[in-house]
């Protein structure tokens, strides 16, 4: 039977009734002790002088004092001990046991067993002072903690794929009550969504938000100065919360939504099944109204519902319009004026082209930025590829080509005459090539020549059945057009040539002639 220690309450009542005249064999039949250890114990009250009745009974550091520490027994030196300097500075470096084992052998000459090294380090640790924590305790409305957690897998219905999803999870830090959304990422559009969402949710927003460094957030993760991301700044901004973002490698300062995480994955997800995310979504919200707000928690004692009740009115209230929440990207102006964002094309004024701007995108609007001003704002694509355009972002030879197309050529025309709106049509509904920049340059020689000599140089190229540009500046240039359109006959040359007969006379049967 191994040997019990011995309590020092249990010393004092040996104590007290060895003053009543117990003997050894009544204290041991009592359980206090052994008779032997009984024995030595008296000896050493009555060197002490603790026997006499009228003394007081000596105080618990006094019989220790006297007791003395237990000696250990002698062992023999481990041959390790010799190593401890160099294993306690590799401890404090991170490297394991069995790579310190290793390093010893090898570079040191040790032979030892690699139970003499954890011994050593066992050793070492309980010589350490002991770790201490203190828990956080939050006042009504004053933080929440926010944070994501993996979800189930559900079929995407956009590509049909099967995708995991992320529980986000915002946790009330005094009622312990709960917003949890399950989406596709962990994007800054997402984690900016949920936010608002949450916030309706409770109906109020909490004066501070304890978040982990998720990129969504933080772009710069720092004990001292984290940098945070600059559209959830705008968020804290427009409700009126201030971020509190943990310091690197140290989650147990967000430990409450930490464990409510834990709550939804081990309490919510198991033995359920989801259509989609709309459906889990709905179960969700249903379960923490009707399950876990209702539960008795286990740190407060009481139902986070009950509590919410209570805290809901120390919290700050919502903005009377909710801000316009959006995300803030750095993009470059293509040669073709136009800025990419998730593979959509916005236009920007022509002069910025090559120049590094900032893109700020809500749900419904884009918005270009040079040097803190917008340059220029365009309606969200809907889709990848769409092309988003303003015709005076572009350079003015482009405005001026696009602005005259096959409608505009044939306003023009009209205006001009008919013979000029004759030669255009032809122009334009050529079956073969396409001719809007041969119609654009027939329209411009009215700048030079007026619309008069215009309309008579198409009614001349009409008359000689050449619809052409080339043919009409030839005859505007060599004044062509100021002489009268003489009548062109479909026979030309009959009657005035020397030779030429009619085409029906070559085949006249006049008779065999021979000569």
């Amino acid at each position: 039977m191994a040997r019990r220690s011995i309590e020092m309450y249990e010393y004092r009542q040996a104590l007290m009734r060895m003053r009543q005249g117990d003997s050894e064999r009544e204290i041991a039949r009592s359980k206090l002790m052994g008779r032997s250890k009984a024995a030595r114990f008296r000896e050493l009250a009555r060197a002490q002088g603790w026997l006499d009745p009228e003394r007081p009974l000596p105080e618990d550091a006094e019989i220790a004092a006297a007791l003395g520490q237990p000696k250990l027994p002698v062992t023999a030196q481990s041959s390790i001990a010799a190593y401890r300097p160099l294993v306690e500075q590799w401890l404090g470096q991170g490297v394991s046991g069995v790579v310190i084992h290793t390093t010893l052998k090898r570079e040191h000459g040790f032979s030892g067993h690699y139970s003499s090294v954890r011994r050593l380090i066992a050793q070492i640790g309980r010589e350490q002072p002991p770790e201490t924590t203190v828990r956080l305790t939050f006042a009504p409305g004053e933080a929440a903690q926010v944070d994501f957690g993996a979800g189930p897998h559900l079929v995407d219905p956009a590509t049909g794929e099967i995708r995991r999803t992320w529980a986000f999870v915002m946790t009330l830090c005094f009622s312990r009550h709960q917003y949890v959304e399950f989406v596709w990422d962990q994007s800054v559009r997402t984690w900016l969504g949920c936010h608002r969402r949450a916030f309706e949710w409770f109906g109020a927003v909490p004066a501070r938000l304890i978040i982990d460094n998720a990129k969504c957030a933080i772009t710069r993760a720092c004990m001292h100065d984290p940098q945070v991301q600059r559209a959830y700044a705008e968020c804290a901004e427009g409700y009126g919360f201030r971020i509190d973002a943990c310091p690197p490698h140290d989650p147990q300062k967000k430990g409450i939504v930490e464990a409510g995480v834990k709550y939804v994955k081990g309490n919510f997800l198991p033995t359920r099944s989801f259509r989609d995310l709309a459906d889990l979504n709905a179960q969700v919200r249903e379960w923490v109204l009707k399950e876990a707000g209702l539960r008795i928690h286990g740190t407060t004692r009481v139902r986070p519902l009950d509590t919410f009740a209570v805290e809901r009115s120390t919290l700050l209230p919502l903005p009377e319009v909710p801000p316009d929440l959006g995300t803030w990207h750095a993009v470059t102006v293509h040669r073709d004026c136009h800025v990419s964002f998730e593979r959509a094309l916005y236009s920007v004024p022509f002069a910025l082209v090559g120049k590094a701007l900032w893109l700020r995108a809500t749900d419904a609007v884009v918005t270009v930025y040079h040097d803190f001003k917008p340059v220029a704002t365009h309606a969200r694509a809907r889709r990848p590829g769409e092309r988003r355009t303003v015709s005076d972002h572009l350079p003015p030879a482009a405005q001026r080509f696009f602005a005259h197309d096959r409608s505009w050529c044939l306003q023009q025309a009209r205006e001009i005459g008919d013979a000029c709106a004759q030669l255009i049509g032809q122009l334009l509904s050529d079956r073969v090539s396409e001719r809007l920049r041969a119609a654009q340059g027939v329209l411009a020689l009215k700048g030079q020549y007026g619309a008069a000599r215009l309309e008579a140089a198409c009614e001349r190229a009409i008359a000689h059945d050449s619809p052409h540009y080339r043919t009409v500046k030839t005859i505007l240039a060599g004044g062509h057009d100021l002489a009268p359109v003489s009548t062109i006959t479909p026979e030309p040359y009959a009657g005035r040539a020397r030779f030429a007969r009619a085409t029906a006379s070559l085949f006249e049967d006049d008779g065999p002639t021979f000569h």
